[in-house]
């Protein structure tokens, strides 16, 4: 795991800790308690967050944040010697503090009842088929500036020319220009409507007799292949599809909130 995710997860999950009560001591430090309850939470926490970016933590990560909470309660008790909880600098702090971990229960109390119901997901992932299905499409195209341009090209092609060496030549797309006009597969529904129906109306090999207008300019487009659409399971989509609806509720949530509040 790199260094910079390792102090991310410590930081992050320390905030979090804030105000947990003791239960057993990882340490006591000038006889003051360091509760193991913070290194629980922060443990759990850190767990969760490494999991979600496909990683793990590693192995001295619990022995790490140990040292990290002792280090904290030195700290914070020679500050208190010195007074600097007195500091204006500390009180606006904690204040910042206190009330950004009420804003992080507030929102992870939202997310709670923002979790989409069976139904609502099933309903996204039909509109998702329903949008995504039937057929994908291998096409190569050139982009030119000109209906001229594009018809010179086309007989050119229609002498014998090779498609790719004039995408790479004379095609705007710097993208699919360098690949020869290769694009990926994808549904009719991901491309312009212009493009996409003049796509559709070739047959597998088939080049269009005439340049194809969109508001990127003219197209030459050679369809190389045709299959049925190759779509996740409904088990596979689900937790990105539950995510994203949660995600929708909350910022819905948050911006309703922001609209509500009186702000002078």
């Amino acid at each position: 795991m790199k260094k910079n995710l390792i102090q991310t997860l410590l930081t992050t999950a320390l905030i979090a800790v804030s105000g947990v009560a003791a239960a057993q001591n990882i340490a006591i430090v000038n006889g003051k308690a360091v509760p193991k309850t913070r290194l629980d939470v922060i443990l759990t926490n850190s767990a969760a967050q490494a999991k979600a970016q496909n990683q793990q933590l590693p192995p001295n990560f619990e022995a790490q944040v140990k040292e990290r909470l002792i280090t904290l309660e030195i700290f914070s008790q020679e500050a208190m010697k010195r007074g600097l909880d007195r500091s204006d600098s500390y009180k606006m702090q904690v204040e910042m503090a206190r009330q950004s971990a009420l804003a992080n229960a507030l929102l992870e109390d939202e997310i709670k009842k923002a979790a989409p119901s069976d139904a609502a997901i099933q309903a996204e992932y039909d509109k998702y088929v329903k949008e995504n299905g039937g057929k994908e499409y291998k096409a190569r195209h050139i982009l030119v500036e000109t209906e001229d341009g594009a018809k010179a090209i086309i007989a050119q092609l229609k002498k014998g020319a090779e498609f790719a060496v004039l995408a790479r030549k004379d095609s705007k797309d710097s993208g699919s220009g360098a690949n020869g006009g290769e694009l990926e597969w994808a549904g009719a529904g991901n491309f312009v409507k212009e493009f996409s129906d003049g796509m559709v109306k070739l047959s597998k090999g088939q080049l269009t007799e005439t340049p194809v207008k969109t508001q990127f300019g003219y197209h030459i487009i050679r369809l190389d292949d045709v299959r049925d659409a190759k779509l996740v399971t409904l088990e596979q989509a689900k937790p990105e599809i539950k995510k994203q609806l949660e995600q929708q509720k909350l910022a819905k949530f948050q911006d309703d909130l922001r609209k509500s509040a009186k702000v002078e």
